[in-house]
């Protein structure tokens, strides 16, 4: 499942949308000291307060915001589990009988709270909903209209939300003229910063794979691996933060801690080349220890295969682990690369990287970027200066 499916659902996540159909809700009430089913609710969504719809659209569509790998992670069911959570989810997304999904998603809420207290009273609110995505057009000359032919896709979405306690006042009555302490008794479900949640199966273009799962975390590079692995019975996530450390652990291993700027320009062009041969695949592309041999040596370094092999398994226990290549290579053509000195910041791209150059002159460190223009401080262009000795009038 990649960003542009994701945006799709995203998008028609609102009310009164074509595309997107959800047909029921069922809110579970968790009690924190207990972790217990204290309450549960279930309601055809279109009978709620259109306020009330706009409410959990915008809680969904907090649950599916953020980058792959980072706070959203397509993750694949292990194997084997006891009470395996592919199976509940698979029988809820094919029940036809609304009590009969109920049940799958108790089955599932139990999992939630198993031995597993939360600080707060939580909420877990589970929609049945449909997703009808439009085959893409033949030809710009077709008569026919872009919604007439649409892939349907029924999906099961979660988000657990914590609750805020009450809130207690001092205030003044008008009418008695008299000041009063005041307390609300009902706790308020902070719909806006979900706790995580999950969207079962995920889809890869008009496909539907129900041996992947969509997991939300709260925080950027922070999942739940309790949550993936016991709850969802799926592998541990690999966020892109880690597969990036893991990525220089292995290039530190090999060639040492110390590249010139244009060695390591070439490794991302090629890893960036690597990108682009596989956007139209369905998986997104991958290193393995033999990938990143051939960047390397594709970028002017003498590496030995065995020693990346070994400083695979090293970083990542599995010497055939394959690191996602747009998780290790900055935005290629932002300047998302910082080079930071006590005297000054620079941001660069990655493309732009070989540009740049630190050289040593009469015992001093100095950073060079190659420009083609005049640079300009404050309006003002800088006025070419002698280095060593040499300026453009003297050559």
């Amino acid at each position: 499942m990649d960003k542009k499916d994701i945006a799709g659902i995203r998008k028609q996540l609102k009310v009164d949308q074509d595309l997107l159909k959800i047909s029921h809700i069922f809110n579970v009430y968790i009690l924190k000291e207990t972790t217990e089913v204290f309450h549960q609710q279930s309601q055809l969504f279109e009978m709620l307060e259109r306020d009330q719809q706009e409410l959990f659209m915008n809680n969904f569509k907090k649950l599916l915001s953020g980058q792959l790998d980072e706070k959203l992670f397509e993750l694949k069911f292990m194997r084997e589990a006891e009470n395996h959570s592919q199976l509940i989810l698979h029988k809820g997304l094919l029940s036809q009988d609304v009590e009969d999904w109920k049940e799958q998603m108790l089955a599932m809420t139990e999992k939630m709270i198993h031995e597993h207290p939360h600080e707060h009273d939580i909420v877990v609110t589970f929609i049945r909903a449909e997703y009808n995505k439009p085959m893409k057009k033949q030809s710009d000359e077709s008569d026919a209209s872009e919604n007439d032919t649409v892939y349907s896709h029924p999906f099961i979405l979660c988000s657990v939300n914590k609750t805020q306690d009450p809130k207690k006042d001092w205030v003044f009555d008008y009418v008695e003229k008299e000041f009063k302490y005041n307390i609300d008794v009902d706790p308020v479900v902070d719909l806006k910063s979900p706790l995580g949640g999950f969207m079962f199966p995920t889809f890869t273009d008009h496909f539907a794979d129900v041996n992947h799962i969509l997991y939300s975390s709260s925080k950027a590079h922070d999942p739940d691996v309790r949550f993936t692995e016991e709850v969802l019975n799926a592998e541990e996530p690999m966020t892109a933060k880690e597969d990036k450390a893991v990525f220089e652990e292995v290039i530190r291993d090999v060639v040492g801690d110390q590249l010139n700027p244009s060695t390591l320009a070439n490794v991302y062009r090629e890893v960036n080349q690597v990108i682009e041969d596989h956007e139209e695949d369905d998986e997104p592309a991958k290193l393995d220890y033999k990938d990143v041999e051939r960047v390397l040596t594709m970028s002017g370094e003498a590496v030995d295969g065995e020693q990346v092999k070994t400083a695979f398994k090293r970083y990542t226990d599995n010497e055939g682990y394959e690191l996602k290549a747009s998780s290790v290579v900055p935005k290629y053509k932002s300047k998302s690369i910082k080079i930071n000195t006590k005297v000054a910041n620079i941001s660069i791209s990655p493309q732009d990287l070989e540009f740049v150059k630190q050289v040593n002159f009469n015992g001093k460190r100095y950073v060079m970027v190659e420009v083609e223009e005049d640079a300009e401080i404050e309006g003002f262009k800088m006025l070419p200066e002698a280095f060593g000795g040499i300026n453009d009038s003297e050559s």
